[in-house]
């Protein structure tokens, strides 16, 4: 089976972006070999389907940094990104992040029983609740700005395995998360304004591209994914996202002429006056991230960036799922309370950045789920206020209430509205008094 939705992108030789071209996946339908197969799998024992690709080579010479779209030279055939989405130098980031003292609350409002958007609110229909106490909305925007998304996509081996099974072979496994993002890619993003980046991983994440709105680049990226296999089993969930949000430093982008092998990213956080998303494909499954589950939410908490989740998997856990064990197998497979704990992940992620998690079981679903995410971003209220001077290091927990019809009442039983739920206050840092009023201590 073919990817009918997917565009065709010119042929290119196997030398390019620095990575080996994979031979075309095969499949026959004999059901008694991947009931075997899997009967094994499940036992623990390891089944071996050419995953000894090795990932892409590039170059060790560290005489240039890499460039991203808004530093390309005119005639280099890349348009410029605007001012507001130019990458930062993590210096500068962390200098805006300690003189703003801005808490951005991005909010979607719908309707209970219909779902539908409700579009045309001002800033007086909408309230924001701190730890209970009701503050000031300090800076207010309408569903009018362009969208800047990164798509994080899950391409490991273990997803390349859920998906050939959940499929019983017909075709690759890996089409189950390159069908969502090659749709999107294709249909969601509208030049000139919107931009979007793309970061696969599995041990570690690796930029695809960097913001772009150009059709071929884009078509560039869903053949890079189609003519390739994952090249790791592991997938590191937590690390992807922090390097997406935060930024940090980490492989080039692929399908930039970079001469070095590692680059400085500043994250998704940092972009200011657009409206942002994530938009993650993914089973859920972390194997062995360098932070955990509790960092991971702290920095979701704290990016203000919602994230929209396409799960996948969901075939495989249904057709195999009562067959696994209850822990996971020696060679790691994931047993039935890592499959809880990965939905879970995934809810909470989601819930708690004023986002949404959409678990895609089959392909006809992925119309509606795309069209779903693709409107509540164009649908979001940008909020924010002024926290003041509070440095006390604990959670607080956000509330947004919004009154539709203005009769000074909140509509909390009839309206939905999907905002984060929560922000990290800086930790409390040491003051004169603390210092006895000692010239020679630094304030």
């Amino acid at each position: 089976m073919s990817l009918v939705a997917l565009p065709q992108a010119e042929r290119h030789s196997s030398s390019l972006y620095g990575l080996r071209e994979s031979k075309t996946m095969r499949f026959n339908r004999s059901y008694p070999f991947f009931a075997v197969a899997l009967s094994l799998l499940l036992l623990g024992a390891s089944v071996n389907t050419g995953w000894s690709q090795s990932r892409r080579q590039p170059p060790t010479s560290n005489e240039k940094k890499n460039k991203r779209p808004g530093e390309t030279k005119p005639g280099e055939g890349q348009e410029p990104l605007p001012k507001d989405i130019e990458p930062t130098k993590p210096q500068d980031i962390e200098k805006v992040s300690i003189s703003t003292q801005i808490v951005n609350v991005d909010a979607v409002v719908y309707h209970k029983k219909s779902g539908q958007i409700v579009a045309g609110l001002k800033k007086p229909n909408f309230a924001i609740f701190d730890n209970g106490v009701k503050v000031d909305i300090t800076n207010f925007s309408t569903p009018e700005a362009p969208i800047t998304v990164a798509m994080v996509v899950e391409y490991s081996k273990w997803s390349e395995l859920f998906g050939l099974y959940g499929n019983h072979g017909y075709e690759p496994g890996t089409y189950e998360v390159i069908r969502p993002t090659a749709m999107f890619l294709s249909q969601f993003i509208k030049p000139p304004d919107d931009y979007v980046s793309v970061i696969a991983f599995d041990i570690r994440p690796t930029p695809l591209t960097d913001f772009t709105n150009d059709p071929s680049r884009l078509q560039q990226v869903i053949s890079l994914l189609l003519r390739n296999q994952p090249a790791f089993r592991e997938t590191n969930l937590f690390d992807a996202l922090k390097f997406v949000l935060v930024g940090g430093r980490g492989d080039s982008v692929v399908l930039e002429d970079s001469k070095s092998e590692k680059s400085d990213y500043s994250g998704l956080a940092s972009v200011q006056g657009r409206r942002r998303a994530v938009i993650l494909v993914a089973s859920g499954i972390d194997t062995f991230s360098k932070i955990n589950y509790g960092d991971a939410r702290k920095v979701l908490q704290n990016a203000g960036v919602p994230v929209y989740i396409i799960g996948t998997a969901n075939m495989f856990k249904k057709l195999y799922g009562d067959q696994l064990p209850a822990t996971d197998s020696l060679m790691g497979m994931p047993g039935r309370m890592s499959w809880l704990q990965a939905d879970n992940t995934l809810q909470t992620f989601a819930k708690e950045t004023g986002g949404a998690y959409f678990p895609v079981t089959f392909e006809g679903e992925l119309p509606k789920v795309l069209s779903s995410i693709n409107a509540l971003l164009r649908s979001q209220y940008s909020l924010a206020f002024n926290p003041g001077d509070v440095r006390d290091g604990k959670q607080h927990k956000l509330q947004v209430k919004v009154d539709v019809d203005g009769d000074g009442t909140y509509d909390d039983k009839e309206y939905v509205v999907q905002a984060r739920q929560f922000y990290n206050s800086p930790k409390p840092t040491p003051n004169a008094e603390k210092n006895g009023g000692d010239k020679n201590h630094a304030p």
